[in-house]
């Protein structure tokens, strides 16, 4: 009986043993755990975008609590989450403007000519390998829905060739903006009443020969803004939204009918973005 319990009694002490050092040990190399990146997580949406620049809201929260994201990096959370985030790291925080994504392209089918019929994958990226993709502009969208597929509300969806982004979804996330081959999608300021449906940087002798309604930076919008609101840039008008008060005077006077506002879209029937303008008054 003896000859049997010593080698058990063995095994039990060695085991006891073990489990003191298996536990001192965790103790000692354990990695302290920062709390306030929890506290972050909870101020989060919990979208999981990817619009801040990090894989989700836990990657950023852990950013942040290490000091090496910034507290207002979250769109979608905006001004509030970023002031409790502020808060919980003890730093200033201002207020975040929101904004919406919105596609600078007025090139629908109807008006956007093209070089060859592309029956290929449905995916942007693939298109634009193939010459550049099946319109002759070369900063015109693509249309085969890469931006929808990539938006993590499904906010935006694809109308006679050209991505259409739907305002009260929109989260701002600017997902969409990375995802598109062309840079045609930008981040604007939610409540801009005008945009210029154009990212063509060609003159003005050459978009007229691939685009019926492409800016032709003839100067007419930049003359008659009374705000000083729009400059051309690379043969290209571009508003500062800071500047438009949306009095309309560019909308009337663009020839090519390409500088926006949701009533004068809703008249001509382009479809750019298919949202009717009291959706900008959306808090």
């Amino acid at each position: 009986m003896k000859t049997i319990l010593l080698p058990v009694l063995i095994f039990l002490v060695l085991g006891a043993a073990m489990g003191i050092l298996l536990a001192a040990a965790s103790r000692i190399f354990a990695v302290k755990k920062d709390e306030r990146a929890e506290e972050i997580l909870e101020c989060l949406p919990g979208a999981n975008c990817g619009g801040c620049g990090y894989t989700g809201c836990a990657a950023y929260a852990k950013a942040v609590s290490e000091g090496s994201a910034p507290p207002n990096a979250c769109t979608v959370g905006g001004t509030e989450a970023a002031k409790k985030i502020g808060a919980i790291m003890s730093v200033e925080v201002g207020d975040i403007e929101k904004m919406r994504a919105q596609v600078m392209c007025s090139g629908t089918s109807e008006f956007a000519k093209k070089k060859y019929i592309y029956e290929g994958v449905p995916d942007c990226v693939a298109a634009s390998k193939i010459g550049g993709s099946d319109k002759i502009c070369p900063n015109g969208c693509i249309g085969l829905g890469t931006c929808v597929a990539a938006c993590p509300v499904q906010a935006i969806q694809v109308e006679k060739g050209v991505a259409a982004v739907d305002y009260s979804k929109c989260i701002g996330c600017g997902v969409c903006t990375h995802v598109c081959p062309r840079g045609i999608i930008q981040l604007i300021p939610f409540h801009a009443k005008h945009w210029v449906g154009c990212k063509s940087e060609d003159l003005g002798k050459n978009v007229r020969k691939y685009c019926d309604v492409g800016c032709i930076a003839c100067k007419l919008c930049v003359k008659n803004c009374p705000e000083n609101a729009i400059v051309i840039e690379n043969n290209l008008a571009v508003i500062d939204y800071a500047k438009c008060t949306g009095c309309d005077k560019c909308v009337s006077k663009c020839p090519r009918k390409i500088i926006w506002s949701g009533e004068q879209q809703g008249k001509l029937g382009l479809v750019i973005a298919r949202i009717p303008e009291e959706a900008l008054t959306v808090e």
